[in-house]
C-alpha cells in the first residue's frame, strides 16, 4: 500500500513538474524595444512584440531575438583613393536600427556585418569621386551619400540606416607636410594682406584727416574774411553816414550869415597855411599881386558857395 501511495505521489509530482515546464515554455514576456521571431517546425510563423505572449509548447520556438533600438557600429579604418590619386585612411561610425525583425533574420545572415561592409564600399566609391581638398570640405555630402546608398540596398534586410559619420580622414605623411606648408603659406599671405590693408587704411584715414582739416581751415578763413569784409563794409557805411551827417550840418550852418563868415575865415586860414607850406618847401617864393590876396581868395570862395546855394 505504501509503495502504491509513493508511486501515486511520485507520478503526481512529475505531472506537476511537467505542467509547470509546459506553462513556462508557453508563456513569454518580451521586453520593450525587442522582438522575438517565432518558428513552427522550422518555418517562420509570426513575430512577438513587447508584452505578454503565448507559444504552443514543443511546437513553436524562438528563432531570433532582435533589438529594435538604434545601434552604433564602428566602421574600421580603410584605405580609399581620391580622384587625384591620393590614398587616404578613413574610418567612421554607422547608426542604424532594425525595422523588420523577420527580414533581419531571414533576409541576410548577419546584418551588422553586411551593413558595415556596404558602408565601407560606398565610402570608398564616394571618395573616389572627389579630389583631396573636397574630401575635407564635403564630409556632410559624403555622409549623406553613404546613408542613401546603404538604405537602397538594406531595404530587403529590414534595416534602416539613420546616419553615418566620418570620424577621421588621414592622408599620407608627405601630403600632410605639403598641406601644412600650404596652410603656413596661406596664413603668411593673409597676415601680409591684413598688414597691407591696415597700412592702406591708416594712410587713407590720415589723408582724410588732413583733407578735413584743410577744409575746416579754409571754411574758417573764408568765414573770417566774410566777417572782416562785413565789418569793413559796416565801418565804411557808418563813416560815410557820419560824413554825410557832418556835411549836412555844415551845409545847414553855412546857409546862415554867421556860417558864411565862418567859412570865409576857414578858407582864408587854409589859404594862408598853404602859402606858408609852399614857401617852406620851395626855393622860389611867389608874392601876391596886391595886398588884397587873402581877401580875393575869400571872395572867390564866397561866390562859389553862393552858386551852390542857387542850384536846386
Amino acid at each position: 500500500m505504501d509503495i502504491i501511495l509513493n508511486y501515486v505521489f511520485t507520478v503526481q509530482f512529475a505531472l506537476l513538474i511537467f505542467v509547470l515546464v509546459v506553462l513556462k515554455s508557453g508563456i513569454k514576456f518580451v521586453p520593450q524595444n525587442r522582438a522575438y521571431v517565432i518558428e513552427r517546425f522550422g518555418k517562420y510563423t509570426r513575430t512577438l512584440e513587447s508584452g505578454l505572449n503565448f507559444l504552443v509548447p514543443f511546437i513553436e520556438q524562438i528563432s531570433a531575438d532582435r533589438s529594435l533600438k538604434e545601434q552604433a557600429v564602428d566602421v574600421p579604418s580603410q584605405s580609399a583613393i581620391t580622384k587625384d590619386n591620393i590614398t587616404l585612411t578613413v574610418d567612421g561610425v554607422l547608426y542604424f536600427r532594425v525595422l523588420d525583425p523577420q527580414k533581419a533574420t531571414y533576409g541576410v545572415d548577419d546584418y551588422n556585418f553586411a551593413v558595415t561592409q556596404l558602408a565601407q564600399t560606398t565610402m570608398r566609391s564616394e571618395i573616389g569621386k572627389m579630389e583631396l581638398d573636397k574630401t575635407f570640405e564635403e564630409r556632410d555630402a559624403i555622409n549623406a551619400a553613404i546613408v542613401n546608398a546603404i538604405n537602397e540596398a538594406a531595404g530587403t534586410w529590414g534595416v534602416q540606416v539613420l546616419r553615418y559619420e566620418i570620424k577621421d580622414i588621414m592622408p599620407p605623411n608627405s601630403v600632410m607636410n605639403a598641406m601644412e606648408q600650404q596652410m603656413k603659406a596661406e596664413r603668411e599671405k593673409r597676415a601680409t594682406v591684413l598688414e597691407s590693408e591696415g597700412l592702406k587704411q591708416a594712410e587713407i584715414n590720415k589723408a582724410e584727416g588732413e583733407k578735413q582739416a584743410k577744409i575746416l581751415a579754409a571754411e574758417a578763413d573764408k568765414r573770417e574774411q566774410v566777417l572782416k569784409a562785413e565789418g569793413e563794409a559796416e565801418a565804411i557805411i557808418k563813416v560815410a553816414n557820419a560824413q554825410a551827417e557832418a556835411i549836412e550840418k555844415i551845409g545847414e550852418k553855412a546857409a546862415t550869415q554867421e556860417g558864411q563868415k565862418a567859412v570865409e575865415l576857414e578858407l582864408a586860414t587854409k589859404a594862408i597855411g598853404a602859402k606858408e607850406a609852399i614857401a617852406k618847401d620851395s626855393t622860389v617864393v611867389l608874392l601876391p599881386d596886391g595886398s588884397t590876396e587873402a581877401g580875393s581868395l575869400v571872395a572867390q570862395a564866397t561866390s562859389i558857395l553862393n552858386v551852390m546855394k542857387q542850384k536846386p
